[in-house]
């Protein structure tokens, strides 16, 4: 599957619901978002059905989101029918790490490769203020979960928040020197909630640099990776820098978003949605359906030119 700029897509990123058990405050207002009808998600089946047209199509990279993924009826279910896909080279999911103890065993067993983890502090009384509620033992036991089932390798997300965890950036950088884990420091975005904050609450990325000075550039083996990574002298694991902001990653982009609803989008940075629950409904050719839209996936987002994105992260699939 090819865009209208010669890129290959072959990466998607797949939201299955809108729901989430947390309420992190650059992610949605505090009283949460309006959420979608049952009868509005797409069913498990319908999520199959759409896999099956877009791994017809050259997708074999596929990463569940959410919301929260792991609050989603059926998704050990759901894990077992998109594996069966063996066009798919690589199965990930991205979670709170809430519910991962219990249920990493059983993930695994259906067939998820990986896991990426969103941690935004290593300090519990300011994981639960951001989280509006969040237990951040829960988050670390889920980690050890994931290392001892095989769900690697973790790559842990962390959003970079000026005033709240921009202190403890040398912290996070120090879990790659013992452990093959990943940290990925991550600008704030301005889309939804986050377009409300103030300026003065974005870090660019080089920051991580000025604080940490010994880290050293890896090459990357994945040209279309948002990330630039580095690691520590010696260090088992790696640090990634991803700067949507500061510096763009549009060119060798490689990936479409599919929601919760079923809406096909280009990026997480543009309103433009393709409608394929009703394609779906309406019994249209599917495959022929996203062919046609994703040659028309732009050359670069928008942002810092346009308008910032309506929706919240959490119904998009952040």
């Amino acid at each position: 599957m090819i865009d209208g700029y010669g890129r290959k897509i072959n990466y998607l990123r797949l939201s299955i619901t809108d729901r989430c058990n947390l309420r992190c405050q650059y992610c949605m207002p505090e009283e949460g978002v309006e959420k979608l009808k049952h009868s509005d998600i797409l069913s498990l089946e319908e999520i199959d059905k759409m896999v099956e047209s877009f791994v017809s199509l050259g997708i074999d990279k596929i990463r569940i989101t959410g919301g929260e993924p792991l609050v989603r009826h059926g998704i050990v279910s759901l894990v077992e029918m998109i594996h069966k896909h063996p066009e798919i080279k690589d199965l990930a999911l991205t979670t709170n790490g809430l519910l991962l103890k219990k249920m990493a065993k059983s993930l695994k067993d259906a067939g998820l490769d990986r896991v990426n983890i969103s941690i935004d502090s290593l300090k519990p009384e300011k994981y639960f203020q951001m989280t509006r509620g969040g237990v951040l033992g829960n988050v670390l036991e889920g980690i050890e979960e994931a290392k001892r089932v095989g769900l690697t390798p973790i790559k842990l997300n962390v959003v970079i928040i000026g005033g709240f965890n921009d202190d403890e950036i040398e912290d996070f950088v120090r879990m790659t020197e013992d452990e093959a884990i990943d940290v990925r420091f991550i600008e704030l975005m301005p889309i939804g909630e986050v377009a409300k904050w103030s300026i003065k609450n974005y870090v660019p990325n080089t920051a991580v640099l000025d604080k940490v000075p010994e880290l050293v550039p890896v090459e990357s083996k994945d040209p279309a990776s948002p990330a630039k990574y580095y690691k520590l002298p010696n260090g088992k694991g790696k640090v990634g820098l991803i700067s949507p902001i500061s510096c763009k990653f549009c060119t060798n982009c490689n990936r479409i978003r599919l929601t919760s609803e079923g809406k096909l989008k280009y990026c997480l940075h543009s309103d433009i949605e393709f409608d394929l629950k009703k394609a779906l409904e309406d019994q249209l050719d599917l495959t022929t359906y996203i062919q046609q839209s994703v040659l028309k996936k732009p050359l670069e987002h928008e942002i810092g030119k346009a308008s910032t994105v309506a929706r919240n992260m959490v119904q998009v699939g952040g």
